[in-house]
């Protein structure tokens, strides 16, 4: 390879910038999808037909895909370049979300949202790695900052996006949507980001497939318990291949002569902490906003756009939050922020199951709104710069596919057992019914976000924290990266 001269300081800004933008918008778009479809249902139903449990694989097709293939889009990325992936998955994505809006039956829109969780696994785990090739050590965590803000974002806005096109438009176009972003992402990605890699090992498939089918496994008995029943034969299996195969894919990793998931990374108190707050974040997260959306329409009586205006205290707090987040953890380090951001979540649940009720104003809602909002902007900007300072540079795909695959788990996990509850000690019937199984649905779940911030204060601070050193594994002290991902033009 030929050596030339360092590009000036305006165009490697231009570059970070671009890398930015475009990572930015590419994650906003595979974000969005895990909930914007939740508020169409009904709409869906009258449309195309179908039982509810149909229905509810709308959502629950996009949550597995994504969840149980991230790692190997990972892994490809790392093995044939991350900026090609990283188009394929765009392409993958948009054109799925096409179909999704042209189904004209239940089963071929499930079909569609299944092959968009693909192109999702593929883009989505790449967004992190090329932005930090792009973007110099000492401004990462404000562009982290920036895109946690998006990302964050477009998860808790989902509802009300989804909302809003279905009560104005229709519900296709909650995929429509998708169209024009992901062709204007296409000609953006290859022009103006540059391409990286991993290392150039084999693709670990025997790995891919063992903790394939084991996720598969966990998370469909877990999306599946409420609606068939947590002993049936179905859901008893989907458990038992998690409880077999995970084991086992353990096992072949400490084997494999190129894991897709090196164990020893779990060996870093820093990448093992992170990663176990990230599940436990995203379970109490996302089954909560999944139950409050249900709350503010069946209780209160909102249309879908006017529940998720209401709801814009906590989901917009991430596009304040979090950039600021991002400055501070150059300055003071990540920890102190993720585990503040956490325990601030925590308190947030729990007030809003404190105030609960058929008839409780909105007023009285607010404080829970606004400082559940702002603790999730603090976690979603620190928490991927741990993840990425946990690791090698050269194994920073593969922990970003594996912090990303733990949130999707945590999220399905986290719809699962949160609804469960609710379905356990309430219902439907009745404002009272539903505040009876919705408030210690909240409770759980802001337990859930508390254990997360015990596990962030796991994480070593800023001079141990950032991964193992590229020879003998051991973490650096100097805060940054021995050395950057090879890339080239």
């Amino acid at each position: 390879m030929s050596h030339t001269a360092d590009p000036p300081p305006t165009a490697n800004l231009r570059t970070a910038v671009w890398a930015l933008v475009v990572t930015a918008l590419a994650g906003f778009m595979a974000s969005l999808d895990n909930l914007v479809v939740t508020t169409a249902l009904p709409s869906i139903r009258n449309d195309l037909g179908g039982a509810i449990e149909d229905l509810e694989w709308t959502v629950s097709a996009y949550t597995l895909t994504f969840a149980v293939l991230m790692m190997l889009g990972a892994a490809l990325g790392d093995r044939f370049g991350r900026r090609r992936l990283f188009l394929i998955g765009i392409s993958i994505f948009t054109g799925a979300s096409a179909a999704a809006a042209l189904s004209s039956g239940v089963t071929g829109l499930i079909a569609a949202r299944a092959v968009q969780g693909l192109g999702a696994a593929i883009l989505m785990p790449l967004t992190l790695t090329l932005l930090t090739t792009a973007v110099p050590p000492e401004r990462r965590g404000t562009a982290y900052g920036i895109s946690g803000a998006v990302n964050g974002l477009a998860v808790a806005m989902g509802p009300l996006i989804g909302g809003a096109l279905t009560e104005h438009l229709s519900w296709q176009w909650i995929f429509w949507l998708n169209v024009p972003l992901g062709l204007l992402l296409l000609p953006l990605a290859r022009f103006r980001l540059d391409e990286s890699r991993g290392p150039h090992g084999r693709l670990d498939i025997p790995g891919t497939l063992l903790a394939s089918t084991a996720l598969f496994g966990l998370v469909f008995a877990l999306v599946r318990g409420n609606a068939d029943g947590w002993t049936s034969p179905q859901v008893l299996t989907g458990l038992a291949v998690g409880a077999v195969l995970l084991p086992a894919f353990v096992a072949w990793e400490q084997r494999a002569a190129a894991p897709m998931l090196p164990m020893r990374l779990f060996r870093s108190r820093a990448f093992s902490a992170v990663n176990a707050a990230s599940l436990l974040m995203f379970l109490g997260m996302f089954g909560s906003i999944f139950l409050l959306s249900q709350f503010l329409q069946n209780v209160s009586g909102y249309s879908p756009t006017e529940a998720g205006v209401r709801m814009l205290p906590w989901t917009a707090m991430p596009m304040v939050a979090a950039p600021i987040a991002g400055v501070l953890s150059d300055r003071i380090g990540a920890k102190p922020l993720v585990a503040a951001g956490l325990f601030l979540q925590a308190v947030g649940l729990g007030l809003y199951a404190v105030v609960l009720a058929p008839d409780v104003s909105y007023p009285a809602q607010l404080p829970a709104l606004v400082v559940s909002g702002l603790g999730m902007g603090l976690f979603f900007a620190p928490v991927a710069s741990v993840v990425m300072g946990s690791v090698r540079p050269e194994e920073q795909g593969i922990a970003s596919g594996a912090n990303n695959a733990m949130r999707e788990v945590g999220g399905a996990l986290g719809v699962a057992v949160l609804a469960s509850i609710f379905s356990a000690r309430g219902g439907y019937e009745s404002g009272q019914a539903f505040v009876d199984g919705l408030t210690p649905a909240l409770w759980v779940g802001a337990a859930m976000v508390t254990l997360a911030a015990l596990a962030a204060l796991l994480v070593p601070g800023r001079r141990s924290a950032q991964g193992p050193g590229p020879k003998d594994g051991r973490p650096h002290t100097g805060g940054r990266p021995a050395r950057h991902p090879v890339t080239t033009r």
